[in-house]
């Protein structure tokens, strides 16, 4: 039996979850409710499932805290990139920060309006800070608070390879390789150069106590570190996550980096004993400091008649494995969407 659907919108808030904005409607069962509903409870507790067409979305300070929140994410990881233990600091952090600066703006800004009566008609303040404007913010700032990974090639030409590098061109490196979203852009320095953030070992640091405790040249057994980057480098921020995934990301890292790295290595695979167990450098065979610059041309492209005279390159054990499971990342994603969400 159908009966008509009574809405109701209860009186606006300045709230941050905004629950008292949403709509309650009497017409919608439970079961309909539960199939609409997230089945994730978090996000079923904190996102309704209702909308409000009247909430202002492209307003004055969405684009003012949203362009800040990109460009200063943006400046502040590349620049924090470069520490041996680089700093990040996520979008969750601008999300957190634009809230008080949200509802300052809305109660300090003027609502008057600008050429009323005409086209042209706008106003700075259209109202209380509202969660739509609030998400296109946290878009903002995550659009920002990565790094393109053109900046290695950029960064390796000029700092391995000494080469010049005008502004525009590294501009177009990096805009090319973010928007085609593969590394199409790449050359000899991506595959070779790597912006190297860790000392490269030496081969006297072969000791096992080294190679399991030092936090520089090993594994970190023995590491003890209160900078917050150090402790959360495996997940980059445990608070911000679900317990299931923090603890299936950390149990994978404890296989990956204390098990199958040191077997792979005592058992010398890939002639592993021949270089650092740890290291980002690139290495002969006979574990000397592989010469990048002996095999590049006038034209700074790969010489493979030099190469071949060079010999063939080598990686550290770890290193080897971090691109082995990085590229095995992208095939488990497609793997887990075809099982988990294929029709």
């Amino acid at each position: 039996m159908g009966h008509g659907v009574r809405c109701r919108t209860q009186p606006k808030s300045s709230t941050l979850v905004q629950r008292d904005q949403l709509l309650h409607c009497d017409g919608f069962s439970s079961n309909s409710t539960n199939d609409e509903n997230s089945p994730v409870e978090q996000v079923a507790l904190t996102v309704p499932i209702t909308d409000d067409p009247t909430f202002p979305v492209i307003t004055f300070r969405m684009w003012i805290l949203g362009t800040i929140a990109c460009f200063l994410l943006s400046f502040l990881n590349q620049f924090f990139w470069y520490r041996r233990e680089p700093l990040t600091i996520t979008s969750i952090s601008a999300q957190i920060a634009v809230v008080p600066l949200g509802h300052l703006m809305a109660k300090t800004i003027t609502d008057r309006v600008f050429f009323k009566g005409s086209k042209w008609e706008f106003t700075l303040n259209l109202g209380p800070f509202n969660v739509k404007e609030h998400v296109l913010i946290t878009i903002f700032a995550n659009s920002g608070a990565g790094n393109p990974y053109a900046i290695h090639v950029v960064s390796a030409v000029k700092l391995f390879y000494k080469k010049k590098l005008s502004y525009w061109v590294a501009l177009i490196v990096v805009i090319t390789t973010q928007v085609l979203g593969v590394w199409l852009g790449w050359d000899i320095p991506a595959v070779f150069g790597g912006a190297g953030r860790h000392v490269v070992a030496p081969k006297s640091c072969s000791s096992v106590p080294i190679q399991l405790g030092s936090g520089l040249h090993g594994l970190g057994i023995g590491a003890i570190a209160l900078d917050w980057s150090s402790i959360s480098s495996y997940l980059g921020s445990p608070l911000a996550s679900p317990w299931f995934a923090t603890a299936n990301i950390a149990v994978g890292y404890f296989l990956i980096m204390y098990v199958v790295t040191p077997l792979m290595y005592w058992f010398n695979v890939y002639k592993a004993k021949n270089f650092p167990i740890f290291s980002d450098g690139l290495f002969k065979e006979n574990g000397q400091e592989y010469n990048i610059s002996a095999i590049i041309d006038p034209n700074f492209h790969m010489d493979l008649e030099k190469y071949e005279h060079e010999g063939r390159l080598y990686l550290s054990i770890f290193l080897s494995l971090t691109y082995a499971f990085s590229f095995a990342c992208l095939t488990a994603t497609v793997v887990h969407v075809f099982l988990f969400h294929g029709r």
